[in-house]
């Protein structure tokens, strides 16, 4: 196995390694991790190939707060190996009480971080992440409730995913302003199918200094090189509820891509994660996994191919 990377999260202190692990297939029904047993198998994977980040969200799971609580159990004793990411501010269906939509507010973050630290049984989150934008919130009450959780020792650092760049700015603007901690990552979808992230995200994510977290890196798994026109593996999350990502993804192009691996002997999953490393501002590839080897494989990507700058603009071009 080869040596893991790792890299500062934005412009902050923390550390984390340049492979993050996914963790929204924890309890997730129809995977080989959906009860204890699988989840721990996949975190013991993932810290000896020496991912430290571990990124999940109170309404992750079959049942919300499902995969905070299998990972509360599989990290006892381990809990300083690693820093622990989750995310607030999605519809936990009235599990923190009612919310009226303001999910972003002082009352509602109060709620969601003690049910959160209760399920992760841990005293602290390194990285508390606002899940969405609240539109019915001021992000300076955000930010205020953030600050006092700090100060608490509660959270550490704090992120925001799902925010459009005129919203990073504000709250960048916002945190100088009122003089509150300032975001430090920032996590969107982004992948070689998806990179509408260029246009207002990563200039904002580049401008302001923060870390950048894809999720969906491999567009749900399609760039594993698993899969071809006629299909995947069945057990895939593509081939269990996303069946139409096959059915319309750009195969011309996704053969041409295979072709230009194939050329320079190394695989797709080596030639996408080298790819979204190279990117800049990107700090961790958020990938998921449901089971250890795929832990190691990705592991391993990460570190098999450092492409020539040509490379890298050859593949950009080809999925412009």
């Amino acid at each position: 196995m080869a040596q893991i990377d790792y890299r500062r999260l934005g412009n902050s202190g923390l550390i984390v390694s340049t492979i993050g692990l996914g963790c929204n297939n924890f309890g997730r029904t129809g995977t080989a991790s959906q009860g204890q047993e699988g989840t721990t198998a996949v975190i013991d994977a993932a810290i000896e190939a020496g991912v430290t980040l571990f990124d999940t969200a109170d309404i992750y799971g079959a049942e919300r707060g499902l995969s905070e609580t299998l990972m509360g159990h599989a990290l006892k004793g381990r809990r300083d190996d690693i820093v622990l990411a989750s995310k607030f501010g999605m519809d936990m269906g009235g599990l923190n009480g009612p919310d009226w939509g303001a999910r972003g507010s002082r009352r509602y973050i109060r709620l969601a971080v003690e049910a959160s630290l209760r399920r992760l049984q841990t005293d602290w989150i390194d990285l508390y992440q606002l899940h969405a934008p609240d539109a019915n919130t001021p992000i300076e009450e955000t930010l205020s409730t953030l600050d006092d959780l700090i100060g608490e020792g509660k959270i550490r650092y704090i992120g925001h995913s799902n925010l459009a760049g005129w919203q990073i700015a504000e709250a960048e603007f916002t945190a100088e302003l009122h003089r509150h901690p300032r975001f430090i990552s920032s996590q969107n979808e982004y992948s070689l199918l998806v990179r509408d992230a260029e246009d207002e995200v990563l200039p904002a994510v580049n401008a302001y200094g923060l870390g950048f977290l894809p999720f969906f890196p491999l567009y749900n798994g399609l760039f594993t090189g698993k899969f071809t026109r006629e299909g995947g593996p069945a057990d895939s999350r593509i081939m269990m509820i996303r069946r139409h990502l096959v059915d319309n993804a750009p195969w011309d192009l996704i053969e041409r891509y295979q072709a230009f691996c194939d050329e320079r002997g190394v695989s797709m999953l080596d030639a996408t994660f080298a790819w979204l490393l190279a990117q800049p501002g990107l700090t961790s590839v958020i990938a998921g996994a449901t089971r250890p080897e795929q832990i190691t494989q990705n592991a391993d990507a990460a570190t098999a191919w450092r492409p020539s700058a040509e490379d890298v603009a050859w593949i950009s071009a080809l999925f412009e």
